[in-house]
């Protein structure tokens, strides 16, 4: 029998391919809802967080028009025309890219504002209710929703859309912390901006976007001798470390690539053992998941080790 013997660079070539042709196969959709600011400055920042993350999901990883919403409590915007963010508005939207996903796609919802009593975001007209975008959220059951609800006193937001396949984020870890949240602005520039790529792939993870933000949330409180009023909360990170936004790893080094591709497969070794976890004895699972973090970890490290600095 012939043996075909694939040179290291060929291999690595092959892999580099395989890890964008699924990065292609899976894409993302995008609803940004900014409610009612109350007062020109936090207008401004809701304002400008929409926008940097509406000009990433655009720019940075080539999502569709059609595929990103982003509603505002005004319908002009820096010149340009928007849904306002209603309840029937934000439900319309969930309808519409129900309709336009495939299984294993990514949905982001990112929610910026006040929160109210009742696990509520301050919109104009009738409020929506955590239980209310629960509800929305159904019509994506095959796919991977990061939530995220960057409002102050959205901390009760987490328990109630906490399920499998989702990834929950609130800017406090519950509805008593609703002094203003800095969550939002920092969150949004690590979606926009290469600061929080802890990796160096050229893909922002969800959980490198949340840890970025959580530090500089306290670096700014530190800074101004405050105390920190909010404190960021995250559901899942194994599912956080998985799902990421980006259009491609930055590196063409093919070794560099040929690493990210075995880093991602070990990735989806630990979704399929969180799935077989009824099955195993607490022993056996914890031992197995252990020695797959090992693994993410260190060739995390090789990974940055082969970055060009």
């Amino acid at each position: 029998m012939m043996r075909l013997i694939v040179p290291v660079a060929a291999a690595a070539a092959v892999a580099l391919l395989c890890v964008s042709q699924s990065l292609e196969a899976q894409r993302t959709h995008v609803i940004v809802i900014s409610g009612l600011s109350g007062e020109p400055a936090f207008k401004r920042t809701f304002d400008a967080a929409a926008d940097a993350i509406h000009d990433a999901a655009r720019l940075r990883w080539k999502v569709p028009d059609s595929s990103i919403v982003v509603l505002s409590e005004d319908t002009i915007v820096a010149g340009q025309k928007r849904a306002r963010s209603t309840r029937e508005n934000i439900a319309a939207a969930f309808v519409t890219l129900s309709r336009r996903v495939a299984d294993g796609d990514v949905l982001l919802v990112v929610l910026m504002g006040h929160g109210r009593p009742g696990s509520k975001l301050n919109l104009p007209g009738p409020d929506a209710t955590a239980t209310e975008y629960g509800t929305w959220l159904r019509g994506f059951a095959r796919q991977q929703v990061v939530f995220v609800n960057t409002a102050s006193g959205g901390g009760d937001f987490l328990e109630v859309l906490r399920a499998p396949g989702r990834v929950v984020l609130t800017a406090t870890r519950s509805a008593m912390e609703k002094n203003e949240a800095l969550f939002v602005g920092y969150f949004a520039k690590a979606l926009a901006s290469d600061e929080s790529d802890g990796d160096k792939d050229g893909r922002v993870s969800v959980l490198e976007a949340f840890r970025y933000a959580r530090t500089e949330v306290a670096r700014a409180y530190e800074s101004s001798n405050r105390m920190q009023t909010e404190h960021a909360m995250l559901s899942d990170s194994l599912l956080a470390r998985s799902v990421s936004f980006g259009a491609s790893t930055s590196s063409g080094d093919p070794r560099v690539a040929a690493l990210v591709a075995e880093r991602q497969s070990l990735e989806a070794d630990v979704g399929a053992l969180r799935l077989k976890k009824s099955t195993m004895t607490p022993a056996a699972y914890d031992a197995e998941l252990e020695r797959l973090l090992v693994a993410i970890a260190e060739k995390t490290q090789a990974i940055k080790a082969g970055m060009p600095r």
